[in-house]
């Protein structure tokens, strides 16, 4: 699982006209979902995400997490993350995990982040979104959840 993670002043994400999700300060996610990826991984990956210490205190110093700002998140399928780049000019995007089984653990991945406290907005899963991200710094983060293990 691999999410993109900014830090954002707000996000939002908009399908057929209409705003289905966003969050004010906190964080916009997009996460990829890989073949192999488990609930261990999305549960890994909220944790490490609602403690991730790039919110600036009194000082300006990045110690502070989303939680201890009283952020939120928009969090945003996007199976292109998991694109291979690797041959030729046309990524393949054959290692991303099927539909209803992505679906599934972005839904887990959404729920252990707001159980982590972090109230989670979403995008819908295989919709065609218009995405608007305010980023903040800005900061942004590529996690890995094989790299958590």
């Amino acid at each position: 699982m691999v999410a993109v993670f900014q830090r954002v002043t707000e996000a939002s994400v908009t399908v057929d006209g209409k705003v289905v999700g966003e969050c004010a300060a906190g964080c916009a996610i997009l996460l990829g979902v890989a073949v192999g990826d488990t609930e261990a991984d999305a549960d890994k990956l909220a944790a490490k995400i609602s403690k991730l210490r790039v919110f600036s205190d009194e000082n300006g110093k990045l110690n502070k997490s989303v939680i201890d700002i009283g952020g939120s998140a928009l969090v945003v399928p996007n199976f292109t993350i998991i694109a291979d780049y690797t041959r030729g000019n046309r990524p393949d995007w054959f290692g991303a995990a099927p539909p209803d089984e992505a679906n599934a653990l972005f839904e887990r991945f959404c729920s252990s982040l707001a159980e982590a406290g972090v109230p989670a907005a979403k995008g819908i899963f295989g919709a065609d979104m218009l995405v608007s991200i305010k980023n903040d710094g800005p900061v942004t983060l590529v996690l890995d959840s094989r790299r958590l293990k």
